[in-house]
């Protein structure tokens, strides 16, 4: 792994991760003070992020995940394919979907649409990151972390084809390659 890093190039740091993510935990702290949400881990890339995230909130809230991949071992998203849903009941609840990625953005809509066919009451996503690029569907996340360049990355929960989730940080190869 030290030397895939070392071939790459660090756009965000442990601690400016961390420093954004309680940005972002004061604002979710602020909105979801008397809701006791759900808050649902989008796997594989979302345990990072939500694992560094929940100590910093300070409401009740329950948690759960959800898996639905649209990449697999593939560095480019195919046909959605369903993993695992949610245990804990959603009807009537306050859901917020806690990813790694806001890429495209069509895994995101087909878990809104889940979670509102599951009667929640209201869903809401957080994101650690937003790849820019233009080609992007209508849902767009509630709470943004951090804004990536339209380059390939990883770490910090993000994989590449389906390693290097553990690098402290987020990377994107010096050449754009995969």
């Amino acid at each position: 792994m030290k030397e895939i890093i070392a071939q790459a190039e660090c756009l965000f740091t442990l601690q400016a991760i961390n420093e954004r993510l309680e940005q972002v935990a004061a604002q979710l702290n602020q909105d979801y003070a008397d809701k006791k949400p759900v808050l649902l881990c989008v796997m594989n890339g979302g345990v990072v992020t939500m694992g560094h995230l929940l100590p910093k909130l300070q409401f009740s809230l329950e948690t759960d995940y959800i898996h639905a991949s649209r990449y697999g071992d593939k560095t480019v998203g195919g046909e959605l394919t369903w993993r695992a849903k949610p245990v804990i009941e959603l009807r009537d609840r306050h859901v917020l979907l806690v990813d790694d990625i806001f890429d495209e953005g069509i895994t995101l809509a087909a878990l809104y649409e889940y979670c509102s066919q599951a009667g929640a009451a209201s869903v809401k996503s957080m994101v650690l990151a937003d790849k820019q690029h233009t080609n992007k569907t209508a849902v767009q996340p509630d709470y943004i972390g951090l804004q990536l360049p339209n380059r390939y990355v990883f770490g910090f929960g993000m994989d590449c084809k389906e390693y290097l989730r553990n690098a402290p940080g987020i990377y994107a190869f010096k050449d754009n390659t995969t």
